[in-house]
């Protein structure tokens, strides 16, 4: 087996939207007191969790969550409804948080990020993006110089497709021009990164931790596949 792509995820993988202190200080509960430290803990997980739903929702918001990855205007509609289902009763602060959610300047790369694409480029083998997402990513990529190392993105809300159906996988394959065999997937989501395996695609798992806490986690997951 001989490694001639590598597929990443993006969100948990190679950034990873942070706890901003700067920002949730200023979110409040319905009673007017500021969250704590836990509350603003579990509201970016409920933010940013890969799989899994995080709240109960209503058969309309149902619909909204599990699609929200397909239409951006499902996507604000489910997450404004989490944040209020998570006690961020003022509109205005629902807004402003969630606005940061999908700024892609908000976002932070993992250390070795930048050393991952470029370091994978560097061998000649296809650097692929593939995320469930509903916004635009390139912009991360792009202002870190990173664009021109990566051979294509494939996002969910473009392609009408979510991970892990068997299409998107495909699609970004046929887009790098490589056959499953020859193909690693890397991402922190076993359910939904790991559907990549269903094709005959590897697949390295890493750990969506705070950045400061995994220094070298895709560097490690590439090494153990001989990629870089």
């Amino acid at each position: 087996m001989t490694i001639q792509a590598v597929m990443f995820d993006f969100s948990g993988t190679l950034f990873r939207l942070e706890q901003n202190s700067s920002w949730l200080s200023e979110l409040t509960t319905p009673d007017g007191a500021p969250l704590d430290v836990e509350a603003q803990t579990e509201l970016m997980r409920r933010m940013t969790a890969p799989t899994g739903q995080v709240v109960e929702l209503s058969a309309e918001y149902q619909y909204a969550w599990e699609n929200r990855d397909l239409d951006p205007a499902l996507h604000r509609k489910i997450y404004l409804e989490v944040l209020r289902k998570s006690d961020i009763a003022d509109p205005r602060q629902a807004e402003a948080l969630y606005d940061r959610l999908i700024d892609p300047a908000e976002w932070t790369p993992y250390p070795d990020t930048e050393a991952a694409i470029k370091d994978t480029a560097a061998k000649g083998v296809k650097v692929g993006v593939l995320s469930n997402i509903a916004f635009d990513i390139r912009p991360a990529f792009a202002m870190r110089g990173l664009t021109e190392f990566i051979d294509a993105f494939l996002l969910s809300f473009e392609e009408g497709f979510i991970k892990p159906q068997p299409q998107v996988f495909q699609l970004l394959m046929d887009k790098l021009g490589v056959a499953p065999e020859n193909t690693l997937m890397v991402g922190d989501s076993e359910e939904a990164d790991g559907g990549a395996k269903a094709l005959g695609c590897e697949f390295a798992l890493v750990d969506p931790l705070p950045t400061t806490e995994r220094p070298d986690g895709l560097l490690t997951a590439l090494r153990s596949y001989g990629v870089v």
